[in-house]
């Protein structure tokens, strides 16, 4: 008889297997302002973020996403449209990795890149809110880490995909 060793379950906080169990603001937003998408190859997880934003204020008046990905992903993803609820876009861009993941009671190390997918998915929308307006003098020229680290992903994956 051949015993099969099992893997060691994550130390997950309660709150993140609680959204991951029962994700806030899941699904597509039909009536979006616009909605960025991130991924990573790494692990094969993916957020879209959609962004409800009143023109006036540029304060966001609503967030949902879509995830493919596992329980940190979906859990951060949720999260973070929770925090930027009521938030100018300016509040909402300086949100960071490490304010979804203590919000969360926590992140293992190894699933850090599941905050900072969230975050580069905000800050990717944000930005392409801006695309075609007045930027804002808070909105950095260059890209940021987690903005980065999202494109570098896709560019992988394109170049793999050229590949097969």
């Amino acid at each position: 008889m051949v015993k099969l060793s099992s893997r060691i379950p994550l130390p997950y906080s309660f709150k993140v297997i609680e959204l991951f169990r029962n994700p806030k603001n899941l699904g597509k937003m039909d009536d979006a302002t616009v909605w960025a998408l991130a991924g990573s190859i790494a692990c094969g997880d993916m957020i879209a973020m959609y962004l409800k934003i009143d023109e006036e204020t540029q304060s966001i008046l609503k967030a949902s996403f879509e995830s493919y990905g596992c329980a940190a992903n979906i859990a951060a993803a949720s999260i973070l449209t929770e925090m930027v609820r009521g938030k100018t876009l300016e509040e909402a861009w300086r949100i960071s990795w490490r304010d979804v993941s203590d919000a969360l009671g926590g992140l293992p190390k190894v699933k850090y890149h599941c905050g900072i997918l969230a975050v580069g998915s905000l800050r990717r929308a944000i930005r392409a809110y801006f695309q075609d307006k007045l930027k804002p003098k808070w909105l950095p020229e260059n890209l940021t880490a987690e903005e980065r680290h999202a494109l570098e992903e896709e560019e992988l994956a394109e170049r793999f995909s050229r590949k097969s």
